[in-house]
C-alpha cells in the first residue's frame, strides 16, 4: 500500500509515491515538464489559474500510477503541500471567481502596512504574532476594495492547498496552520481573529471549516475520484504550506530544531514554543504542523531571503560556464574572503529581513587586475551564505537558539563553500538529507495513526552528509564582518 504526496508550487506540481510501512520513496513526477507561467497584468502582480493546478495534479497522479504500475486501490491516503500566502475565492457553487493572487504578488503591501498601524503594532504582535503585511487577509481586502462585484459573490476564501483538497473532496475546509499564514489566527485566544475580520469587513461565514493539519480532513467525492483517477473515499490525511512542510520533511518539530532551504529564495525556519516576538516586521510566525489548539503551541519562525539561489543561477546564465559544478570548482580555487571581492546578493526585490529595503545586488571591491570569474563565483556563494548568517542572527535576537539545523540536498547546500561557511560562522552542524516536499507530504499521512517516531524512522536512509564547523573560524569571521560592514553602509546611506 502507498501514500501519495502532492506539492503545489508556483513553477510546477510534484507528485510523490511512498510505501506506507517503511516510508520508502518509490518515485516523484513533475507536471508540467516546463515551468508554469505566472500572469503579471500589472507591475508587482502575480496570478495563476487554480484550475491549472488541479489539471496538473490530476495529470501527475495519472503519470505516477502508470510509471510505477500502481492502481488507485493501492493508495491509502493523500498529503498536500502548497505555495503559501496565496488567495483563491470561490462562489457558492465552488467555482473560482478569479485567478489566484499568489505568494509573490505585492499589490496588497500598503493594505497590510496600514492594517498594522490601524489595528496597532502591539495588538498585532501579541495576538497575530505578525504584521498583517502582504499576506492572504490583505489580498482578500484588495479584492473587496478593487473588485467589489467579485467580492459580493465570494462564498469562501481559500489557500492554494485548501483549493486542491476541495477539488478532491468537495468540502471547504482549512487548517489553523493555514489560517495563521494568511494572518487570520489569534494565537492568544486560539480562534480566528475577530480584529482582522472586523477591520477588513469580512464575514465569519467566508472562513472555511477548520480541520486538523494531521488527520482525516475529508474523503474523495465521486467527482474528485473521477477527475483524479483515485478511489472514491480515499482520505486527505495532511495539508500544510510549503515551508512548514519542508520543515516536517526534514523531521523538524521541536523547539530549537531548524530547517534551511537554499532554492531560488532562501528560508530559515525554526520551531519554538515561545509566543513572544521582537522581530515581527522581519520574521514571520506561523502555527507549525504540530500546533494543536489549546494543547501544543508549536510556532514556526520563518525568515525569507529573496536573493539566494536566483543570484547563483544568474551567474550560471551570464558567465562563460556550463554548470553549477564548474562554478563550484572555480570557487574552490579561491581562498576564504575572495581576495576582498564582496557580493551583496539582494537582487530579487525587497527583502523583509532588511525591513523591506530593496538594496539590489552589488559587486564591490572588484579589482580588474586580480579578480577573475573564480573570485566572482566564490564571492557570490559567500555573499549568499553571509545573508543566511545575517538572518540567523536576527532569529537569535528573536529568541531562537538552534540545537540542530537540517537542510535538503538542493543546489546551494550541495556546495561545500556555502554550507561550510554557514556551519562555521554559527558554530553548528548542518545535516543534509535527500528528501523533497512531496515525499514529506506523503510520509506525513502516517503521523495521525502511527505517530512521530514512525515518521522519524522513515528518514534513516535519507541522510547524505553532515557539515561540521571548521576549527579555525577567524578567516570566515573576517570575511563576514567585511561583508556586513558593506551591507550596513548601503542600508544606512
Amino acid at each position: 500500500m502507498y501514500y501519495l504526496g502532492i506539492d503545489v508550487g508556483s513553477s510546477s506540481i510534484k507528485v510523490a509515491l511512498v510505501e506506507c510501512n517503511a516510508g520508502k520513496s518509490i518515485g516523484v513526477v513533475q507536471q508540467p515538464e516546463v515551468e508554469m507561467s505566472i500572469d503579471a497584468p500589472q507591475k508587482g502582480w502575480a496570478e495563476q489559474n487554480p484550475e491549472e493546478w488541479w489539471k496538473h495534479v490530476c495529470n501527475g497522479i495519472k503519470k505516477i500510477k502508470e510509471k510505477h504500475n500502481i492502481s488507485e486501490q493501492e493508495i491509502k491516503g493523500i498529503g498536500i503541500a502548497y505555495q503559501m500566502h496565496g488567495l483563491v475565492v470561490l462562489d457558492e457553487n465552488g467555482k473560482s471567481l478569479r485567478k489566484s493572487i499568489i505568494w509573490c504578488d505585492s499589490r496588497a503591501v500598503e493594505i497590510g502596512e496600514k492594517a498594522y498601524r490601524d489595528i496597532g503594532p502591539e495588538l498585532c504582535d501579541q495576538s497575530l504574532l505578525n504584521s498583517p503585511a502582504n499576506f492572504t487577509a490583505s489580498k482578500l481586502r484588495w479584492v473587496r476594495d478593487s473588485e467589489p462585484e467579485i467580492f459580493k459573490k465570494v462564498h469562501k476564501f481559500m489557500l492554494p492547498g485548501d483549493y486542491i483538497a476541495y477539488r478532491f473532496t468537495g468540502l471547504a475546509n482549512t487548517t489553523i496552520s493555514g489560517l495563521s499564514e494568511g494572518i487570520f489566527w489569534n494565537f492568544e485566544q486560539d480562534v480566528v481573529s475577530n480584529d482582522i475580520l472586523s477591520y477588513h469587513g469580512f464575514s465569519q461565514d467566508l472562513v472555511p471549516d477548520i480541520v486538523d493539519t494531521l488527520g482525516n480532513q475529508g474523503e474523495l467525492s465521486q467527482m474528485g475520484a473521477i477527475e483524479s483517477g483515485l478511489l472514491e473515499g480515499t482520505p486527505i490525511l495532511y495539508r500544510a504550506g510549503d515551508q512548514p512542510n519542508n520543515a516536517l520533511s526534514l523531521n523538524v518539530f521541536n523547539p530549537g530544531e531548524v530547517a534551511a532551504t537554499g532554492g531560488t529564495s532562501g528560508v530559515v525556519y525554526a520551531v519554538t514554543d515561545n509566543l513572544s516576538v521582537k522581530e515581527s516586521s522581519r520574521v514571520n510566525n506561523f502555527a507549525h504542523v504540530n500546533y494543536i489548539k489549546g494543547k501544543v503551541k508549536s510556532i514556526g519562525k520563518l525568515l525569507c531571503i529573496n536573493g539566494a539561489g536566483i543570484q547563483y543561477r544568474w551567474l550560471l546564465n551570464n558567465l562563460a560556464v556550463s554548470s553549477y559544478e564548474e562554478m563550484n570548482q572555480l570557487a574552490n580555487r579561491v581562498e576564504i574572503g575572495s581576495d576582498g571581492l564582496c557580493v551583496i546578493p539582494f537582487g530579487n526585490g525587497a527583502e523583509r529581513m532588511l525591513l523591506n529595503g530593496d538594496v539590489g545586488t552589488r559587486i564591490l571591491n572588484l579589482d580588474l587586475n586580480r579578480h577573475s570569474k573564480a573570485h566572482i563565483c566564490r564571492a557570490t556563494l559567500e555573499g549568499i551564505a553571509f545573508a543566511f548568517v545575517y538572518g540567523i542572527e536576527i532569529m537569535k535576537s528573536d529568541g531562537i537558539d538552534p540545537s540542530v539545523i537540517r537542510a535538503g540536498n538542493d543546489n546551494l547546500f550541495r556546495s561545500e563553500i556555502f554550507a561550510n561557511t554557514i556551519a562555521t560562522l554559527i558554530q553548528q552542524e548542518i545535516e543534509i538529507y535527500d528528501t523533497t516536499g512531496a515525499i514529506g507530504a506523503a510520509r506525513a499521512c502516517a503521523i495521525a495513526s502511527e505517530g512521530y517516531d514512525v515518521f522519524s524512522s522513515f528518514m534513516k536512509n535519507d541522510h547524505v552528509m553532515t557539515f561540521e564547523p571548521k576549527k579555525d573560524k577567524s578567516p570566515f569571521e573576517k570575511a563576514y564582518n567585511n561583508w556586513k560592514t558593506e551591507l550596513e553602509l548601503i542600508i544606512n546611506k
